[in-house]
C-alpha cells in the first residue's frame, strides 16, 4: 500500500501524522547520511556529540573561535578543514550536524555532480526564503571538479549555505582560488598519543563503545597507540578489532598478543586512492633521507605493486634531490629528472628500472637541505620587510637620462677583474653581510665551502 505524504512545517507525515523520513537522494549519500544502521564502527559509534567532546585541535576550539562559533550555530561562514586522515575533519562535521539549528546537507564528492549541487543550493535557497539556514557539508572536497566548485561560488560568496568542506590534500592546489579566498582555511594537526589514549578510554567504557566489557593492559595500550599514529579512526577500529579477537578467545582481556593479531587482520593494503597513499609515500622519502636504501627499494615496490602512478613517484624523487640532496651532489637531481622523463617517454613496467635508479642514487648519495634553508631564509627577510633598494651602480643605465640619476655610475664589470670577481656592494644597504647560503661539509658541498669562503674573501667581505 502508498503511504500518502503530506508536509507539516519541515516535517514530511503520512495521512494519520506520523512523521515519515523523506529518503536521501543519491547524492547526499555520505559518511555521515548513512550512519545510521545497527552495524556502525566504533568509531561511527563514538563520534561526539558536542564540541567539548572533540579530542585534539585545541588551537581551533578555543572559546570564541571560528570552528566553535560554527559548531554551535552561532555563526555563517563557511571553512576548509584541511588535515591528515582520522584527526576529527568529519568529526567536527558531524557535531555541527547534531546541533539542530540549521538543516544539515551532505554531498559526496564522488557521487554528486553539478546537477545535485545545483538542486541542493536551489533547496537551500527555499528555505533561507523561510528562515532556515542551510550547512552544506562536502567530504574530500578536492575531488570535486572545477565547474563542480564554480557551482558553489556564489553560495558560499552570497552566504546562501555555510559550507563545511574537508580535505586530505592542500588546498591551495585542489580548490579554485575564489572560493578558497572567500572561506577560512582551518588547518588540523595530528592526535597526540595522549589524544588517542583519551579516545582509547572512552571507548573501553563509553555506553555507545564497548562499555566496560573489556580491559586493555598496558602494553596493549601502547602497542595500539603505536599502530595508531595519530589517527584516531585507526586506533578505533584496531580496538574494536581486539576486542572481537579477545571475545573470540573466550575472554576480556586486550593483550599486546592479541592487538598484533588485530592488526594483521584489520590492516589494509596499500591503496593509492586511500589513507595508506600517505603513510607509504611519507615512509619511502624519509627512507631516502634517512639513507637507507633497501627501505627505498621496498617502498618503490609496494608501490609500484600497488598501481601507483610512476609520474608521482619521479615527481617526488626530483623533489628530493632538490631539497635534501642539493649541491651535495648535484648530478642526482639530472639522475632523477631522467628516471621523470623515461617514464614520460617508456613508461611501465620497464620504467620501474629507470625509477630504481633514481632510488638508489637518492638514497646513496650525500645529503644537504642547504640550498632549501638558504632560499627560505632569503624569503624570509623580503617577507618580514628587508627588501631596501638596489645600490645604484647594479641599476639599469640602458636608457636615456639614466646617467643623470646615477645610476650605473661605479659599476664594475666582473670579467675585467682579476679572477672574475669584482669588489663591489651588491646586497642592498640594508642587508650588507646577509649570509643565506651555509654549505656543509658533505659531498660537494665540503669543496664549495672552500670555495665559497674564497669569493667572500675576493668580494672583500669576511666568511663566517
Amino acid at each position: 500500500m502508498r503511504v500518502a505524504r503530506c508536509s507539516v512545517g519541515e516535517v514530511s507525515t503520512d495521512l494519520f501524522g506520523n512523521p515519515v523520513d523523506e529518503p536521501a537522494t543519491a547524492a547526499s549519500r555520505g559518511s555521515l547520511s548513512s550512519a545510521g544502521h545497527d552495524q556502525l564502527p566504533l568509531a561511527v559509534r563514538l563520534r561526539p556529540r558536542t564540541v567539548d567532546e572533540i579530542v585534539g585541535q585545541d588551537h581551533l576550539l578555543g572559546p570564541g573561535s571560528p570552528l566553535r562559533r560554527l559548531a554551535e550555530g552561532n555563526q555563517a561562514m563557511s571553512v576548509f578543514l584541511w588535515g591528515p586522515p582520522g584527526v576529527g575533519k568529519t568529526t567536527i562535521a558531524a557535531v555541527v550536524s547534531a546541533s539542530g539549528k540549521r538543516r544539515f546537507v551532505e554531498l559526496s564528492a564522488v557521487t554528486a555532480g553539478v546537477k545535485e549541487v545545483r538542486a541542493a543550493l536551489a533547496e537551500a535557497e527555499r528555505q533561507l526564503a523561510r528562515g532556515v539556514g542551510t550547512v552544506l557539508f562536502v567530504d574530500e572536497v578536492h575531488r570535486f571538479s572545477k565547474a563542480q566548485q564554480d557551482v558553489l561560488l556564489p553560495a558560499v560568496e552570497n552566504r546562501l549555505v555555510t559550507l563545511i568542506a574537508a580535505t586530505t590534500e592542500n588546498p591551495s592546489f585542489s580548490v579554485i582560488s575564489p572560493l578558497l579566498s572567500r572561506s577560512l582555511l582551518l588547518t588540523l594537526k595530528p592526535l597526540s598519543d595522549a589524544d588517542v589514549a583519551v579516545l582509547l578510554d572512552r571507548a573501553l567504557t563509553d555506553e555507545r563503545g564497548l562499555a566496560g566489557g573489556f580491559t586493555l593492559t598496558e602494553d596493549a595500550r601502547t602497542a595500539l597507540l603505536r599502530f595508531a599514529g595519530g589517527d584516531a579512526r585507526r586506533a578505533l577500529t584496531y580496538l574494536e578489532e581486539s576486542a572481537a579477537g579477545a571475545e573470540a578467545l573466550g575472554g576480556t582481556e586486550i593483550s599486546t598478543d592479541v592487538v598484533a593479531a588485530a592488526v594483521d587482520r584489520a590492516a589494509v593494503r596499500y591503496d593509492r586512492g586511500g589513507d595508506q597513499h600517505y603513510d607509504v609515500i611519507s615512509a619511502f622519502i624519509k627512507s631516502l633521507r634517512g639513507s637507507d636504501v633497501q627501505a627505498g627499494l621496498h617502498y618503490l615496490a609496494r608501490m609500484l605493486e600497488a598501481g601507483e602512478d610512476p609520474r608521482f613517484i619521479a615527481r617526488r624523487l626530483i623533489i628530493l634531490a632538490s631539497e635534501d640532496i642539493g649541491m651535495a651532489a648535484p648530478s642526482v637531481l639530472q639522475t632523477c629528472v631522467a628516471a621523470a622523463q623515461a617514464v614520460q617517454l617508456i613508461g611501465l613496467p620497464e620504467a620501474r628500472i629507470n625509477l630504481a635508479h633514481a632510488v638508489i642514487a637518492c638514497a646513496m648519495a650525500p645529503k644537504s637541505n642547504a640550498v632549501v634553508a638558504a632560499i627560505d631564509a632569503a624569503q624570509a627577510d623580503v617577507q618580514a620587510g628587508r627588501i631596501g633598494t638596489v645600490p645604484p651602480h647594479l641599476r639599469d643605465a640602458h636608457y636615456p637620462g639614466a646617467k643623470t640619476y646615477g645610476h650605473g655610475t661605479g659599476y664594475q664589470y666582473a670579467h675585467d677583474a682579476e679572477h672574475g670577481v669584482a669588489a663591489q656592494q651588491y646586497l642592498p644597504d640594508e642587508l650588507a653581510g646577509a649570509r643565506y647560503y651555509r654549505p656543509t661539509d658533505h659531498g660537494n658541498e665540503a669543496a664549495m665551502a672552500d670555495r665559497l669562503a674564497t669569493l667572500e674573501h675576493l668580494l672583500g667581505r669576511d666568511a663566517d
